[in-house]
């Protein structure tokens, strides 16, 4: 993380609302948990937020696969469960609610009737390692990360964008665990969280569709790495980080400015900013909180 002329700013987090205890399954099983936390049961571990216009929230949960609309007043509904984990989760402007599920690509749900269904499931008749998270851009091209289990070890993690047309791109096939992704403000450069080299990286798209001169963005440190990406109009970029409880604020050139605080533990696993702009919502993981800062105080 780079530093220039003085110390970031420390920013505090409270909590909005956290998984009410009726929705939680403490000592419950399961396959997700065995693979990824050392099996060792989790009540829930929720991701993916993304508000709709209405401004409710929506999240998932990924062990148990469910998702959960909570509204304004912190209240939860339980939208749907079913068979996958659902990981990233984006709400297109037409209204649409997108889902990359490690378990089964993209899916598409309709929240009005509590469905779901396959959008994308496969490459060329191959499964996909484990689908991470999505944006989506304003043309409606969908960019998603294929993290499956990669890492330094195994550096085979994909980041694919899917047209409009139907076609699909992919842009990077050497990732060491691609996660959250997000385009800049004029869209000319995605930005791709790389868990396991715990960095984000840069990489600007050329004319031609594909990338090129693509870079470390950002260095971090820890016992995981960097997760959930967001970027607000100015450009500034918030890195939540999977280990050290904090959303690292960086400036369009790499600098931290500020530090969002997690208040509740230190599985700062996404984030995602309201609909006016004025405040960031952070998903810890690990205690099933949804945190929320006041983006006045981020320089």
């Amino acid at each position: 993380m780079m530093y220039l002329d003085k110390p970031p700013q420390l920013v505090e987090t409270r909590i909005f609302s956290a998984m009410p205890t009726a929705f939680r399954r403490p000592g419950v099983r399961s396959e997700w948990a065995d693979a990824n936390r050392g099996g060792r049961p989790v009540d829930c571990f929720i991701e993916g937020p993304a508000f709709d216009k209405a401004g409710n929230l929506y999240v998932v949960d990924i062990p148990f696969g469910r998702i959960f609309r909570i509204s304004p007043d912190g209240t939860w509904s339980r939208i749907i469960e079913y068979d996958g984990w659902p990981n990233g989760l984006k709400i297109a402007p037409d209204g649409r609610v997108l889902v990359a599920d490690y378990m089964n690509g993209l899916m598409e749900l309709h929240p009005q009737n509590g469905t779901i269904r396959p959008l994308l499931s496969h490459r060329n008749s191959e499964s996909f390692k484990g689908c991470n998270d999505l944006h989506i851009a304003t043309n409606g091209d969908i960019y998603f990360t294929d993290q499956g289990q990669t890492g330094l070890h195994d550096p085979t993690g994909r980041v694919f964008r899917l047209r409009t047309d139907g076609r699909l791109d992919c842009l990077i096939s050497n990732g060491p665990s691609p996660n959250g992704l997000v385009l800049s403000p004029d869209e000319a450069v995605l930005f791709v969280a790389m868990t396991r080299d715990n960095s984000v990286w840069r990489a600007p798209l050329m004319r031609d569709g594909g990338v090129a001169k693509v870079g470390r963005f950002c260095p971090f440190f820890g016992t995981s790495g960097p997760d959930g990406l967001t970027m607000d109009r100015e450009g500034r970029l918030f890195v939540a980080h999977a280990s050290l409880g904090y959303v690292f604020v960086l400036a369009p050139n790499g600098e931290t400015v500020a530090r969002i605080q997690s208040c509740a533990g230190p599985t700062c696993t996404n984030v995602a900013l309201d609909g006016a702009g004025v405040a960031i919502v952070i998903m810890e993981s690990s205690s099933g909180s949804v945190l929320v800062a006041d983006l006045s105080r981020v320089p």
